[in-house]
């Protein structure tokens, strides 16, 4: 198995939920974070882009993309119900054969996915154990900008998800959620030539876009 807890993201982000998130979007749009990520981006020139979406749930980012401007995506998502719920939503907006829809592991398919103008994580580093192996494996594929919204380490952020995690466990759920290093994250990405460039944090989330040097 990957470092992304495959088996638990199936229980954790199944059918039910993913329908409540496609509803939300329909009814309220992007939600803060996702928003302030998007709006980062679309400040870059999203004209004629490609884009790359890792763990893309229902399918947020890159249908707002899309429609700002962006030539093409791969959606990439671990669950079988975020897949089919965002191709549904592609295609009532129109964007369906502007996307390729893959379904796994980001990190076990990354081989075979071509580079993208922009990658975006959004809420995804924190579903992976192994950090760096996630980081490492999407940072390659951005030719340009690179998005990504993750945890905040808060100490009272960080006992809530041990308690979240805890419950999980009790209740035989194996998904676990993580809050990794700010700075070990920056220096993945710095690594791999992708320098921050633009911040702004709620109180539980950072949302950050960094660009290729």
């Amino acid at each position: 198995m990957s470092a992304c807890q495959c088996q638990g993201c199936d229980s954790q982000f199944g059918v039910r939920r993913a329908e409540k998130d496609l509803k939300r979007y329909r009814k309220s749009g992007p939600d803060v974070t996702t928003r302030l990520l998007l709006d980062a981006l679309k400040t870059q020139g999203l004209q004629g882009a490609t884009l790359l979406d890792v763990g893309a749930g229902i399918g947020v980012v890159h249908h707002e993309l899309l429609s700002a401007g962006a030539r093409s995506a791969i959606h990439v998502d671990v669950t079988d119900a975020n897949v089919q719920l965002a191709e549904q939503e592609a295609t009532r907006q129109g964007h369906r054969e502007q996307v390729i829809f893959l379904r796994g592991d980001f990190v076990d398919l990354a081989p075979e996915i071509p580079a993208a103008d922009i990658v975006t994580l959004d809420r995804v580093i924190c579903c992976y154990s192994d950090m760096e192996q996630l980081v490492d494996a999407s940072a390659a594929k951005a030719r340009r900008l690179y998005g990504a919204v993750y945890p905040r380490e808060r100490w009272l952020l960080k006992v809530w998800i041990a308690l979240e995690n805890l419950a999980r466990r009790i209740l035989g759920n194996p998904f676990q959620t993580y809050v990794h290093p700010t700075r070990a994250i920056d220096r993945t990405l710095e690594r791999n030539g992708l320098r921050r460039r633009w911040v702004r944090d709620t109180f539980s989330w950072r949302v950050a876009v960094y660009s290729r040097q």
